[in-house]
């Protein structure tokens, strides 16, 4: 017996086990991804049958970011900020607007120096710290992207039952577990919809025919509601009753702070031109111009939209669910509020769009590095299209829009994209 040798006990086998898990997870989590990947290369050179289709041009770029900003920040929140901030509302679409232009000089510059591949922000976290920092900033932006689709898939559930209860068919008939709101339960807790899934199903089924023909969709429906848009300026501004902006700032600069936070997810649609760089032609060039580009654009309309809205009526008197149809209604323009319902429906149909879109590719780039199951890192081989991440997007967005009332969640929309941006920055700093 004194020759052999004493078996390790249990519990020392359980500690050395436990500090190898420990040492494997601290190594995994601490590593960062170098710049220029041999996957990222074959990616880059198109010689992978994972690679996506590089079929977007500058145009259609700029479509995308507009489509994705220009929707919610117009149809849903004016009226509420409004109402707090009165006229200054202006000010803080403003001062939201020129924090994303510094954040997105970040990301032009780190587009036009990083592999032109899936991630955005994730991509740029991954680089630049490590694979932790990066797979919390992922969950940040999916808690900010899925809330947010299920949100705007309740609102533009509740336009397009507007609209169709402009015929007399339809008129008063519709049950509310399809139309306006939802058939609570529980006192609330649950909220049923149908139409919200039906309608995030339908773009779902878009998104995995191609990133060609849901370009297509984006880019009339963007071009359509742009036109609206410019329309409510041009015939609301012969509305406006200069009176209506004093006090510009009724309730002091506080509230128009505060707007500003409540806002900011307004513009995030550069993000989704940071996520198509795999499916840019030239992503180098054509990248850092759409993101500048469409967020130029966005802030220009809101500042429009912001001063023809309060000017027409005193910022105590606009509704919250329609600020804009009811603001024209009142003056007695009841044909440029029923445009605005058409607009509404095209932005948040964009909206939508773009990002269930961005959600699939940032799903995908993870499926690549590891970090998901590889399900998600597959491309089908003639659509291009990473369909399986797009399905499980649209079953979790369509699962929250058609059980809860996410109302009250809607209030951190914003949190997901001011932390990712906060990376993004912090990246620049640290790459400068």
């Amino acid at each position: 017996m004194g020759g052999q040798k004493t078996p390790p006990s249990s519990s020392s086998s359980s500690s050395s086990s436990s500090s190898s898990w420990f040492s494997h997870f601290c190594s995994s989590a601490l590593r960062t991804k170098p710049i220029n990947s041999p996957l990222d290369t074959i990616l880059v050179s198109r010689n992978s049958t994972d690679a996506l289709v590089r079929r977007l041009g500058l145009l259609d770029l700029i479509l995308l970011g507009v489509g994705a900003s220009i929707g919610a920040g117009i149809f849903v929140v004016t009226g509420t900020v409004a109402r707090d901030a009165g006229p200054g509302v202006t000010f803080s679409f403003i001062l939201a607007g020129l924090s994303c232009v510094l954040n997105a000089l970040c990301y032009a510059e780190l587009a036009s120096r990083l592999p032109a591949v899936v991630g955005g922000a994730y991509l740029y976290a991954y680089s630049a710290f490590n694979e932790l920092t990066a797979f919390l900033v992922f969950g940040q932006l999916m808690i900010d992207y899925h809330i947010g689709a299920a949100s705007i898939a309740r609102s533009l559930a509740s336009y397009v039952v507007t609209i169709l209860e402009m015929f007399p068919v339809f008129k008063d008939n519709i049950p509310s577990w399809i139309g306006h709101g939802g058939e609570e339960f529980f006192g609330g807790t649950l909220s049923i919809n149908l139409l919200a899934p039906f309608l995030l199903a339908l773009l779902t089924v878009i998104l995995c025919l191609g990133v060609g023909e849901s370009s297509i969709v984006n880019s009339f429906m963007t071009v359509l509601k742009v036109i609206i848009v410019i329309i409510v300026i041009f015939v609301g501004a012969f509305e406006v009753d200069v009176s209506n902006w004093s006090p510009f700032a009724p309730h002091g600069v506080k509230e128009i702070l505060t707007g500003a936070t409540v806002v900011f997810f307004a513009y995030v649609g550069f993000d989704a031109v940071a996520n198509s760089a795999e499916e840019s032609r030239r992503p180098q060039r054509d990248l850092p111009l759409g993101i500048i580009g469409s967020l130029v654009i966005c802030i220009a309309l809101y500042i429009g939209v912001c001063l023809v809205l309060t000017g027409m009526v005193p910022y105590y008197l606009l509704g919250e669910d329609a600020p804009l149809a009811e603001a024209f209604t009142s003056k007695g323009l009841k044909y440029v509020s029923i445009l605005i319902s058409i607009g509404a429906v095209a932005g948040l149909t964009t909206t939508l769009l773009v990002g269930l879109y961005v959600q699939s590719r940032l799903y995908l780039g993870l499926g690549r590095d590891g970090l998901l199951p590889s399900l998600f890192s597959k491309v089908h081989p003639t659509r291009h299209t990473p369909i399986h991440s797009q399905v499980w997007v649209g079953i979790v967005a369509g699962t929250l829009g058609g059980l809860f009332n996410v109302h009250v969640l809607s209030h951190i929309l914003s949190v997901g994209a001011l932390t990712g941006c906060r990376q993004v920055i912090l990246l620049f700093q640290h790459a400068s």
